[in-house]
């Protein structure tokens, strides 16, 4: 006979697309948790805004131990990179909760699309961003996922201080072409 299992969904207060979760979350989670058999992952989704850019994301888990589990499945994720605002939720022995975990913190950079000259569009390189922003942040954040909407695409940096990050990035971003007209959201 199988043990009973609760289901608890981890609530990550981060933007990040499907394939991004799965590979930053959900893939190194299921393997953590395999060697336990505490719990398992089910699955996971993305929540849009109206605009289709993300709010935020989650997996699904089956429980086993929840006294074991649920500080393992936390501290899992937070060596992961899970930001700040990330909480699990479900219910246990009839009671709604929520348990508080995340440590990084969150800067989306948002490239204007839309309303600078059409040779900087032509002339400049978004990867090139992406690559000078990775090198700049080494070792006090990453880029974890992106969105391309209408008017804008957005990077989405994880790391230990918003300030750190920019500050090791405000060089580049007022000197390349294409960040001119930028604009930053702390988002955890």
């Amino acid at each position: 006979m199988s043990p009973p299992t609760t289901f608890v969904y981890a609530h990550l207060n981060a933007r990040l697309r499907p394939l991004d979760r799965a590979e930053l979350y959900e893939g190194p989670l299921q393997e953590a948790l395999e060697e336990s058999g505490m719990a398992e992952v089910t699955g996971g989704g993305t929540m849009q805004a109206q605009s289709g850019e993300i709010e935020y994301c989650g997996i699904d888990l089956d429980v086993h131990d929840m006294d074991k589990a649920v500080p393992q499945i936390c501290s899992l994720l937070e060596q992961m990179g899970a930001p700040r605002g990330s909480r699990l939720e479900f219910e246990h022995a009839g009671v709604q909760q929520q348990v508080a975990f995340g440590k990084l913190e969150g800067l989306a950079i948002y490239l204007n699309g839309t309303e600078l000259k059409p040779e900087v569009y032509a002339e400049s390189d978004v990867n090139h961003v992406w690559s000078e922003i990775e090198r700049l942040l080494e070792g006090a954040g990453s880029i974890q996922s992106y969105w391309e909407g209408p008017a804008e695409t957005a990077l989405y940096l994880y790391g230990d201080s918003v300030d750190v990050m920019r500050e090791r990035i405000a060089g580049f971003m007022a000197a390349y072409p294409l960040c001119e007209r930028a604009r930053y959201e702390t988002i955890a």
